[in-house]
Parts: C-alpha cells; sequence; structure tokens
C-alpha cells in the first residue's frame, strides 16, 4: 500500500490559515505592521504636494526649510497653511485609529502605540525626501487625538494659549508635546506615556535652533517673515 504524502509545512500553513480566518492574526508581527502604516502615512508630504500644486514652488527652499504648516505660511497663502495644518493632523490621527479597528484586544493598544510613534518619524523623517520633513507638531496633535482624546485636548489646549499669548510657533509646539506625555499618566492612560515622551524627545531635539533663538530673543513670531 502507498503511503500518502504527508508534508508537515503544508499542514502548519493550512492550520494557521483557519486560525488567521478565524481569530486573526496574534503574533508578534502588529507592532511592525502598525509602524510601517504609521509611518507610511506620516511621511506624506503635504506642505510640499500643496504649494507645488498651487505653483509656489518648493517650500523647503524657503523660511526654516521644512515643509510643516508654519513654513507654508511663509508663502503668504493662509488657506494652504490651514490645509496643511489640517492634513498632517490627520495623518498622524488616522493610522493610529486605524490601528485600534485593525487589532482588538491587548494588541490595540500596543499597535495604536508604535503607529503613533510611526507616523511622527514619518513626518519628520521621511524616506521620500531624504529623511528630511518637519517637525512633526501637528502631526503630533493628531497622535494624540488618536490615542485618547482626553490627551488630544490637553495637546490642543496648551498649544493654543501658548500660540495666542505669545505668537511664537515653536514655543507653542514644544509646550504642547510636553503637555500630551505628561496627560498620559494624569488622564489614565499611562501604557501611552513611553511613546509620548519619546515622541517629545524627538521633537525637542528638531527644535534646538529654535530653543537656542528662543533663549536670545531671535525666535520671529507667526506671520513674521524668518530671516
Amino acid at each position: 500500500m502507498v503511503r500518502p504524502y504527508f508534508d508537515p509545512n503544508a499542514v502548519f500553513l493550512s492550520q494557521g490559515i483557519r486560525r488567521i480566518a478565524a481569530h486573526g492574526y496574534e503574533g508578534d508581527m502588529e507592532p511592525i505592521f502598525a509602524a510601517v502604516l504609521g509611518y507610511l502615512t506620516g511621511s506624506i508630504p503635504f506642505g510640499l504636494l500643496l504649494t507645488r500644486a498651487a505653483g509656489l514652488g518648493d517650500v523647503r527652499s524657503i523660511g526654516s526649510g521644512n515643509i510643516g504648516a508654519t513654513n507654508v505660511l511663509r508663502t503668504g497663502n493662509k488657506a494652504l497653511a490651514a490645509a496643511t495644518l489640517l492634513l498632517d493632523l490627520l495623518k498622524g490621527f488616522a493610522p493610529v485609529f486605524a490601528a485600534g479597528l485593525i487589532w482588538v484586544g491587548e494588541a490595540s493598544d500596543v499597535a495604536k502605540a508604535f503607529a503613533a510613534g510611526g507616523a511622527v518619524l514619518g513626518h519628520c523623517f521621511p524616506v521620500w525626501l531624504g529623511f528630511k520633513g518637519g517637525k512633526g507638531v501637528a502631526t503630533n496633535a493628531g497622535v494624540a487625538f488618536g490615542l485618547a482624546w482626553p490627551m488630544g485636548l490637553a495637546y490642543a489646549a496648551v498649544w493654543l494659549s501658548l500660540l495666542a499669548t505669545f505668537r511664537i510657533s515653536s514655543l507653542a509646539g514644544i509646550g504642547a508635546v510636553v503637555a500630551a506625555a505628561a496627560a498620559a499618566p494624569l488622564f489614565g492612560y499611562p501604557q501611552f506615556f513611553p511613546v509620548m515622551a519619546a515622541i517629545a524627545v524627538v521633537i525637542i531635539y528638531l527644535h534646538r535652533a529654535n530653543i537656542a533663538r528662543l533663549a536670545k530673543g531671535e525666535e520671529p513670531r507667526v506671520g513674521q517673515k524668518k530671516t
């Protein structure tokens, strides 16, 4: 009698497919997938795309040279700056929100945190632009709202209040990222503190030149052209 051929790899694969179909993937790849999702979404250079589409050239050739809303405002087009701000915020919110829908249970918070970190890194270091992007303030606002709305409100409150009081974008942004990290444990989301603290460190580092100008009283205010 001829014995039937037995392929353990085929059996294993078949069982794996049935398990995924029935229960969803529960392995260790969620953080990687979530981070890649966040990075690819966050790396879309809306400021650059919008200014080019409007015939205003390369936004990186003016002001601070980055692709964020504050630098887009230096083109003189307030509508484009507002659109950039909104889209940069959404590209932080969207992957975090999506991660919360794709992964459930204990994996959800982990996936959301990695998507959050990926989104900010994508904006700040987009591969398409030689890893030279924006400074992550607006994208991190979206991330904060995506992780937990109380953190997002804390972010927005500090950002808007500092901006209204001092009219210095960098100061408002730095204050907001620190506030969002502090708000995580204060409002009952300690699981998100590590990623928000890490993001705050990255964003503050990217603002080191702004901090030096702040110390000298030379940081330009919103609406003032940077020389």
